[in-house]
């Protein structure tokens, strides 16, 4: 049943003077064209004005049998009769007939005047297009976005494109182009529905939605045809279609009886199985074709007569059919390119009892069905509202459009940060018009249009008849027929109130059943419309001044706040509290006071307040409670969840609670039974925070240093507050700095491996931490701790190559310095290399170069550590060689590291230069370490001939000649005699090689 509410959308009431009975009307661009009795006459009346004055009047060229505007091109089409002919019109410029331009056009499509009419200055006046067709002319619709122009026919459907024709620089005028054909298989349309590509049809008790789209180009042919030679030459093709046009079908013709089909809905491409076939033709130019065109099944829908609804087998059949698009507002400006797509499309359909809206963007579904009082005689579909016409009443429902349009323009609806009324939610009345003898609506912009004609000799029974029928909750029009009205029939202009004025009377209205039940639905459901109504305001491209968007803007954030309050009382959907108050732009001091006065008399707070008022104690917000707020929140989650208090304590917007009061709520809670880690170490921090440090050790020693870790793993923000760019250190973090830098160090760590905090962050946090240390130039000490430490227990392999990276740009840096700050490291190199395997022991020739003394210095620490990552398993040298720029390779230190990262990179050769030149007594051991097996062909194509150079140029060097003896070992041991003997030099000493070559050939005897 469809709540009925007595809300007044309807602002003032106008009759329009019109001098004969109106036959059709129609309205647009801010014109109502009425259709004067007889059908040959059309009147235009300007609705935005006060009394309706007349803007012009002209003559059609036959008798209008239906009539339609188009906002784009501002131009009239419609179906004349004359001559038992039916001919298909369009009138442009019809506006000049206001000046008593008597000039009036009459061409072919196509067709332009020439001649002298174009000659000197350009002609103003209407024109009348005939457009030729090849069947005669069932219904037409409009594209309201590019002004395109469909046709129905019996068996097709045409579209005309709506084109500017430039005749010289002073002049252009409209004109239409047949540019596709539609040829249709088995049905026959009684009225259709364009916009945007989507094509909706209707027969008495079917609609179908297809949407011709446009694939990627292809090469031209010489037909212009997408379908065979022989289509539609065989009248046995239509014979179906015919039948069916005329009510049944043959495959359930019987002779005594009638059989019909049943209720069928078929969405997506389900729809192409509904036995309609379309074949695409394009007529247009081949250069203006947009490629592939194809027809996509949307919807199908087919209702069978329901005896049950009231309503006879004859006046069972649809009414209304109707596209309606929706945009937002950055797609505004691109509707005139004719290059946007609407963001929402809708599609609207009604029986004489029930009314149907279907979402036809991405997913197909039906988001509206609408049970109307009784039998309605026509619809029209607007973004706020749906207005029904019955026979004695004017009623206006409410629309889902704008919740649908919220949820594709906005991806973070239906999360914490915002919500939207659901679509599901239950339509409403806001309001039953009473009316006599309603025959035609048409509405545009903010105006209704109705046509009444009632019997003047019947009116009495018929209002008290109207009276008996209707709902006690509607209303009779205050403004009764006018004093000319013996007529029998009036047409009236009736405007719409402000979204503004409309959403303070609901939100009114809405107070009322709050007064009687804080709790009532009605009373969320009226602010839920109010909320959908400002929403759809918001979304829709209206031209509204900068100070009245403000202005809905506001009551868009102050409905959001009456959506809150109620959800915050809840017990169902309280979880909605939490995103309408955000939308609201209420800070949490204002939400506060906000339940604080509605729970003056009770000392009980609604789950959806308490479920709102925790995320946001818990997000990272910049708004601090005043100490009196703070305490406030305290008492309340000491009453409502104790359990929450130390997160609530550990709030950055409870700064300014009081210790002492917070101290004294925490040790109830641990009175209570419920003592935790992150009680203590909350307590521990509110005794800093006191200055009471014998407190705070008694806390802090109640647990061992692994269980605190884990402590502020559930409360991060027992160390830290914020988040991205804004990381500040709490009390207690700035206490551990100094007294507990390990468990400082371990709880950062455990909080990354978490993910509680990501590495950028916890970088700033220990930045921000040290920002008043000594070292200011150099890379804080804590730091480097905090990348070691996460380096022994991070297993991301990304995060391992950013710690490698900076761990060996940090000790880089400090070996160039010379760094001897006073700052200790938490861990040496021999504790990284026994707990991480990213560092590895050092090479027996490193050590040659760079002894470790007993009394290590920091600067050699870090040269340690360097060394150690070099001759680990896991560093990418190649990614560091830029940073070696920075480090001379004149002393061992340097020597080292350079000698470390050539052989990494495979240079041995290169290597075994530099030790010569600078070290050469770590040579062979070099050699015995790294000149193993592909690379153990250096010791005899590089080592030994270099050694004998090197020899022969420096006489008797003791350290040379013990490396050429080693040499000669390995030699000895490695090549048979005859090898070993061409490597001999010609100038050697006989009695140096010869017991090196015997041991050889000794070997070699033995093998």
């Amino acid at each position: 049943m469809v709540h009925v509410y007595n809300c007044h959308p309807f602002a003032s009431q106008r009759v329009v003077s019109a001098e004969q009975e109106p036959g059709l009307v129609c309205c647009g661009g801010g014109a109502l064209f009425v259709v004067c009795a007889g059908g040959c006459r059309i009147e235009a009346y300007d609705v935005r004005r006060d009394e309706c004055p007349l803007i012009c009047r002209f003559s059609s060229a036959g008798v209008v049998r239906a009539i339609r505007h188009s906002g784009a091109g501002d131009y009239l089409v419609t179906i004349e009769e004359k001559n038992r002919a039916t001919y298909l019109r369009a009138y442009t410029n019809w506006r000049y007939q206001a000046v008593e331009k008597t000039r009036v056009g009459v061409r072919l499509l196509g067709h332009f005047l020439s001649g002298s009419s174009l000659r000197g200055v350009p002609k103003e006046q209407m024109e009348i297009i005939e457009i030729p067709l090849f069947e005669p002319p069932l219904c037409m619709a409009c594209c309201p976005l590019t002004g395109d122009l469909l046709v129905g026919c019996a068996k097709s459907l045409v579209v005309f494109s709506l084109k500017r024709q430039t005749l010289s620089e002073q002049l252009s005028i409209l004109d239409f182009e047949r540019v596709q054909i539609l040829h249709i298989q088995g049905w026959s349309p009684s009225q259709v529905a364009f916009c945007a590509g989507y094509v909706a049809l209707q027969s008495e008790l079917e609609v179908l939605v297809i949407k011709i789209t446009q694939q990627q180009n292809t090469p031209a042919t010489g037909d212009h045809a997408l379908l065979p030679d022989d289509i539609m030459t065989d009248t046995s093709l239509d014979e179906d279609a015919e039948m069916k046009k005329d009510g049944f079908s043959p495959l359930y013709e019987q002779d005594d009886f009638f059989m019909f089909p049943k209720h069928q809905e078929m969405l997506g491409s389900e729809a192409q199985d509904c036995g309609i076939s379309f074949l695409l033709e394009w007529t247009g130019t081949e250069t203006e074709r947009p490629g592939d065109l194809s027809v996509d099944y949307v919807l199908y829908r087919r209702f069978a007569p329901d005896f049950f609804q009231g309503c006879s087998i004859e006046e069972t059949h649809l009414h209304s059919l109707q596209l309606h698009p929706m945009f937002n507002s950055a797609e505004e400006d691109s509707i005139i390119s004719k290059q946007c797509e609407p963001s929402c499309m809708f599609v609207f359909f009604s029986l004489p009892n029930t009314g149907y809206v279907y979402s036809l963007k991405d997913s197909v579904e039906l988001v509206s069905t609408y049970q109307y009082p009784e039998k309605s005689h026509q619809a029209v579909l607007s973004d706020q509202f749906l207005y029904v016409i019955t026979r004695n009443a004017l009623q206006c429902f409410t629309v889902r459009c704008s919740a649908v349009a919220a949820r594709v323009h906005d991806p973070y609806i239906d999360t914490t940060m915002k919500a939207c009324p659901p679509v599901t939610m239950e339509v409403c009345a806001l309001r039953i018009q009473l009316f006599i003898g309603l025959k035609t609506l048409c509405h545009d912009e903010n105006h209704i249009v109705l046509l009444t004609a009632a019997d003047v000799d019947n009116r009495e029974d018929t209002e008290r008849s109207a009276r008996k029928n209707t709902s006690r909750k509607t209303s009779v029009c205050k403004s009764t027929e006018s004093t000319d009205s013996g007529h029998g029939w009036n047409l009236y202009v009736i405007t719409s109130v402000s979204t503004l004025q409309l959403y303070s009377e609901i939100v009114e209205y809405s107070k009322r059943y709050e007064q009687s039940s804080p709790l009532s639905q009605s009373c969320i459901h009226l602010l839920s419309e109010a909320h959908l109504l400002l929403r759809s305001a918001l979304i829709t491209q209206q031209d509204y001044e900068s100070g009245e968007r403000a202005q809905l803007q506001q009551a868009f954030q102050q409905s959001c706040a009456h959506l809150g309050d109620c959800f915050s009382r809840l017990e169902k959907d309280c979880h909605l509290a939490l995103p309408y108050y955000k939308m609201s732009g209420l800070s949490v001091t204002e939400v506060i006071q906000r339940n604080a006065a509605k729970n003056s008399f009770s000392s009980e707070y609604g789950n959806g307040f308490l479920f709102y008022l925790k995320h946001s104690l818990y997000e990272e917000t910049v708004e601090e409670l005043s100490e009196d707020m703070a305490n406030k929140v305290l008492e309340i989650f000491s009453a409502a969840e104790p359990a929450q208090l130390p997160h609530v304590v550990s709030s950055p917007s409870m700064v300014r609670v009081d210790p002492d009061g917070a101290m004294i709520h925490l040790k109830q809670l641990e009175v209570s039974g419920t003592s935790s880690i992150t009680l203590s170490l909350c307590m521990a921090s509110l005794a800093l925070r006191k200055g009471d440090l014998h407190s705070y050790r008694l806390q802090m020693d109640r647990h061992a240093e692994m269980l605190q870790v884990y402590g502020f793993i559930e409360e991060p923000r027992l160390l830290l507050h914020g988040r991205g760019k804004a990381m500040m250190p709490t009390v207690l973090a700035r206490h551990l700095r100094g007294a507990h830098e390990g468990l400082l160090v371990a709880a950062v760590v455990a909080l990354h491996e978490n993910s509680k905090i990501k590495l950028e962050e916890a970088d700033l946090f220990l930045q921000e931490l040290c920002k008043d240390a000594v070292e200011v130039q150099s890379c804080p000490q804590l730091l480097q701790d905090f990348w070691e430490a996460l380096l022994v227990a991070s297993s991301q392999e990304s995060i391992i190559q950013e710690l490698l990276f900076r761990l060996v740009s940090v000790y880089i840096d400090r070996i160039t310095r010379k760094d001897h700050s006073g700052a200790r490291p938490l861990k040496t190199a021999e504790d990284l290399i026994n707990s991480c395997s990213h560092y590895g022991m050092l090479y027996p020739w490193v050590s040659i170069l760079t002894p470790i003394p007993f009394n290590i210095t920091h600067d050699q620490q870090d040269l340690h550590k360097l060394q150690s990552l070099l001759c680990g398993p896991t560093l990418e040298v190649s990614s560091i060689c830029p940073l070696l720029e920075q480090l001379s390779d004149h002393d061992n230190t340097g020597l080292s590291v350079h000698v470390l990262c050539d052989t990494k990179l495979g240079q041995h050769e290169r290597s075994l230069d530099k030790l010569l030149d600078r070290c050469p007594r770590a040579i062979i051991p070099y050699a015995n370490h790294e000149l193993q097996n592909e690379k153990l062909c250096l010791w005899w194509q590089k080592l030994f001939p270099e050694l004998c150079r090197r020899m022969k140029k420096t006489g008797h060097d003791s350290t040379i000649l013990f490396a050429l003896k080693e040499t000669l070992v390995v030699l000895g041991a490695e090549l048979n005699p005859l090898e070993f003997l061409d490597l001999l030099p010609d100038e050697g000493t006989a009695h140096f090689f010869l017991p090196h070559l015997f041991e050889c050939s000794q070997r070699n005897l033995l093998m």
